[in-house]
């Protein structure tokens, strides 16, 4: 196998994103990935015609994952669902009070409540998030919001825009920042699915000259104390001094000898992953026409009809989407399935009879971990500092961003240190030259 500068591990978007812009500052880098498609969890599945992201899936127009397809000149079809929609509270599906009028209107708050609620949502776009670096989610709420109906409205926006359901951890600042996101600049549904953007992505790369490698595993990353090489199945071993490693944490540990004795091993023991039981439906019609977005309330769950704004099917059928946003500890899945389909029988009766696919994930990880309390380090990697050459981006190696922005932002972040560390190495070797 011909040299590389650098060697990216894992295909999904993290190590996509920074593999094009390894390649884009004209690194010799190749990406291995062990499954036999791109995309990690921005893969796409097709059942009978619809397309099946794995879990819900939207881009934050306000985002890194969007700034940086903007700026690799990569444009996606699909639309921007709007805003209205419905409230799940005790069983009922109310108007969701998104607008002044409904909020008037609104049977699911007193007098005082929509008064307060109103004041929350006109400040909520002005708080300074980055203010916020040790308070919990839940100590924000109960000291900012006085009115009960009011906190489960905003815990309910909270879970929506972070897809975490743990508002005694989660750090206030990342997770106010991502309602700001989404209220003041929406979300994208692509036409396709997710698997539209990873492919791109890795065309892309390849145009940049990357070797992009589907099937082939790493076994081992070798070191001592620098990066030596990368141990590849079938006994193959890699000659690379820098390797980024675009995994969960755990995945990293496992390639890593010695990692416990790092800050891998710190980050893997204090990682929070959030898990969502998902339940996508492929339906011949809509049974109540009106009803493409609710969110729960008393329920830590979601939908909405994706098919409103993007071409998700070849045959002009629905796809929707549904979601219950766990905690950390054991569910139970089928429990969380039968509320998820519970959720449709109060929001589209008779949806049974125009099913023609389904796609029900009881566990799916919707990432690795999150700025919560607790965390040593605020801010984990790009570098792991025991071990040189050594880098490490997904959705867990967050600085403030969440879900596929905290992938794409620490992917470029890895990708820039790297470029910056090969050009102090080559600034090295030719003053060695010079004076050998």
């Amino acid at each position: 196998m011909k040299p590389f500068d650098v060697a990216v591990i894992g295909g999904g978007l993290a190590g996509l994103i920074a593999a094009n812009d390894l390649a884009g500052a004209g690194k010799r880098v190749v990406l291995l990935e062990k499954g036999n498609r791109l995309g990690g969890r921005a893969a796409t599945n097709e059942k009978n015609g619809a397309f099946f992201n794995l879990g819900g899936h939207a881009i934050y127009k306000l985002g890194e994952l969007h700034a940086a397809l903007q700026e690799f000149g990569i444009g996606l079809e699909g639309g921007s669902p709007p805003t209205s929609g419905f409230a799940i509270w005790k069983n009922k599906a109310y108007t969701l009070p998104g607008d002044p009028i409904k909020l008037l209107a609104s049977k699911l708050l007193s007098w005082s409540g929509k008064m307060e609620l109103g004041r929350i949502m006109l400040t909520l776009g002005k708080i300074d998030t980055a203010s916020l670096t040790s308070r919990s989610l839940r100590e924000w709420a109960e000291k900012e919001i006085r009115d009960p109906m009011v906190r489960h409205f905003f815990y309910a926006l909270g879970r929506t825009g972070t897809y975490t359901h743990d508002p005694d951890h989660q750090l206030a600042g990342p997770a106010l920042k991502q309602i700001q996101r989404s209220l003041q600049g929406g979300v994208f549904y692509a036409d396709g699915g997710w698997q539209t953007i990873a492919d791109r992505l890795r065309e892309r790369a390849v145009r940049l000259g990357a070797a992009v490698l589907s099937g082939t595993k790493a076994e081992e990353i070798k070191h001592d104390g620098c990066v030596r090489g990368l141990a590849l199945g079938g006994g193959e071993t890699l000659q690379v001094g820098h390797v980024l490693a675009a995994m969960s944490p755990a995945d990293i540990c496992r390639l890593v000898r010695g990692a416990e004795h790092t800050a891998l091993g710190r980050w893997h023991d204090e990682a929070r992953p959030a898990v969502a039981a998902c339940l996508d439906l492929c339906l011949k019609r809509l049974p109540s026409a009106n009803r493409h977005f609710a969110i729960g309330i008393d329920q830590p769950v979601f939908f909405t009809n994706h098919s409103r704004v993007a071409k998700l099917t070849s045959n002009g059928t629905i796809v929707v989407h549904l979601i219950k946003y766990n905690g950390i500890g054991g569910t139970d899945p089928k429990a969380d399935e039968r509320l998820l389909e519970q959720t449709m029988d109060l929001l589209h009766p008779g949806w049974r009879e125009e099913t023609v696919a389904r796609q029900y994930l009881p566990n799916m990880a919707v990432v690795h971990d999150y700025p919560h309390i607790g965390r040593t380090d605020r801010t984990p990697g790009p570098a792991v500092p025991e071990i040189r050459g050594l880098y490490a981006a997904g959705d867990w190696a967050s600085h403030g961003e969440l879900l596929a922005d905290a992938a794409a932002a620490s992917g470029r972040r890895a990708a820039a240190l790297i470029v910056k560390d090969l050009a102090e190495a080559g600034r090295s070797e030719r003053l060695e030259s010079v004076f050998a």
